[in-house]
């Protein structure tokens, strides 16, 4: 059941439910295609600001940072002010602030721009999956969840082609303009189809499990994108991260002990909860975000292919996300949660693996079988991943849960690049080589596979039925 804001009671429609989350996906897609095409255009926009191209990477760590410190006031902000309120203002300060980025002269201006985007992106996310959660019955959970993920397997695909499509063809200026149009479709969408509903009793702001939480996530994101960028020196990124898991731990014994906690922690007693969300969850995600960062640095370095070339591949693997949405809920309902997250992840993981064995004289149509088979599995684990974290969980619990998995799907993103990037770096300097070359993305892919494979044979631990009120999946 769904209260209203006039507290009248509605029971959630399949119909209903589907149409909320397009419009919620939307808005999704808006933001998870800004976060992937602008790296293209760097280049270009250190041009024009007149600064060297290397400068620019501080323009994706404020925004990433920014977003990591705001994630976890979202839920408190959606009960506080109303979530589809908190959702609207959101998009309407990533609209702005898009603007603001196109329209930006100097390097300082992109800069305040883009920390207001992340702000925006930061309440977006976890606020609209809470909206999805609420309009849908579990028995339409699947469906549901299905339609806000395909924006997170669809942008960082084809993000970074597109990007370079603008930037060559166009100008930079139109990787941020292009948000605005998308936003306000969305802004109106959400207006017309979301309905205003009851909050529960946000409390106080809990001020210090907000510190706490904001500054353990972005030190240990900071942490891991520095490692990436080679952007500080080691000693300083161990620091970061030691400051990060100190801070984290320290907020996680607050929101234990706190009388109105920021977080509430009870979700992770729920097995399908903690298991999508921590361990094989973020082991699994972990694979899955660094396959879009390492299949087009495959052909473009280790190929030594244009970006052309490389957008065709990748449009094949993108081909291989959207064909699995027609058949996921079918196959979650004949399989179960727990036989589709261990078979389907170890096929996932396999096809990562065996891009180890890919090379420029590799036949093409086997590389486009390889990428479309990856692209299917891909598509199915994250929605079955996203899916089963809220089957569980009780409606005094949607908003920490969402909040939570946020944080930690943010966490697992910049962690699953992070490996990639260690994996490449180790294999260069084991052979003593001067650059990365296609043997040291042999090894991480290897790496990578293995890393999935464990976590998907951990969801073995899974209760055979778990889940099955969503799946509908028989007990049997």
């Amino acid at each position: 059941m769904v209260s209203t804001a006039d507290n009248t009671e509605i029971q959630p429609s399949s119909a209903r439910s589907r149409l909320v989350a397009f419009v919620i996906a939307v808005s999704f897609f808006m933001q998870m295609l800004d976060s992937t095409i602008v790296v293209t255009s760097l280049p270009q926009m250190a041009g024009s600001f007149g600064v060297e191209p290397v400068t620019m990477s501080i323009g994706l760590t404020v925004y990433m940072l920014t977003m990591a410190a705001f994630i976890p006031l979202s839920g408190w902000l959606g009960s506080r002010y109303g979530a589809r309120n908190i959702f609207l203002a959101a998009i309407a300060i990533f609209v702005v602030a898009s603007l603001f980025c196109g329209l930006s002269s100097t390097l300082a201006q992109f800069i305040a721009a883009r920390a207001v985007q992340g702000f925006g992106a930061a309440l977006m996310n976890p606020i609209g999956r809470i909206i999805v959660l609420r309009n849908a019955a579990k028995c339409d959970l699947v469906n549901a969840v299905a339609l806000i993920t395909w924006p997170a397997l669809i942008a960082p695909v084809i993000g970074p082609v597109l990007g370079s499509f603008i930037t060559t063809y166009v100008s930079w200026h139109w990787n941020f303009f292009i948000n605005i149009p998308i936003g306000l479709v969305g802004l109106a969408l959400v207006w017309h189809f979301v309905p205003q509903q009851k909050e529960q009793d946000a409390g106080r702001l809990d001020v210090i499990g907000f510190v706490l939480s904001a500054l353990g996530l972005t030190l240990l994101l900071a942490g891991l994108e520095s490692f990436v960028h080679g952007t500080v020196s080691t000693g300083a990124v161990i620091v970061l991260l030691a400051a990060g898991l100190i801070l984290s731990a320290w907020a996680v014994r607050h929101l234990y002990k706190a009388e109105n906690p920021l977080l509430d922690l009870s979700a992770f007693s729920i097995p399908t909860f903690a298991f999508s969300t921590l361990s094989a969850g973020t082991a699994s995600r972990l694979a899955i975000n660094a396959t879009p960062f390492l299949i087009p640095l495959l052909f473009q370095v280790g190929f030594g292919i244009d970006a052309i070339a490389t957008g065709t591949y990748i449009l094949v693997y993108f081909a291989g996300n959207l064909a699995m949405k027609t058949v996921t809920t079918p196959l979650l309902r004949r399989f179960g949660f727990r036989t589709i997250l261990v078979v389907n992840g170890v096929i996932a993981s396999t096809s990562i693996a065996a891009c180890a064995v890919l090379s420029p004289t590799t036949p093409q149509p086997a590389i486009y079988a390889l990428l479309f088979l990856a692209g299917l599995s891909r598509s199915m684990q994250f929605t079955a991943l996203n899916t089963i974290g809220f089957a569980d969980i009780s409606p005094m619990q949607r908003s920490s849960a969402s909040t939570l998995s946020s944080m930690l799907q943010q966490l697992s993103m910049v962690l699953g690049v992070a490996v990639a990037a260690a994996v490449l770096s180790v294999s260069q300097t084991s052979r003593g080589g001067t650059s990365v070359s296609l043997v040291d993305f042999q090894w991480a892919f290897i790496a990578i596979g293995a890393i999935g494979m464990l976590a998907s044979l951990r969801f073995r631990g899974l209760a055979k039925d778990a889940g099955s009120d969503v799946s509908r999946h028989s007990r049997r």
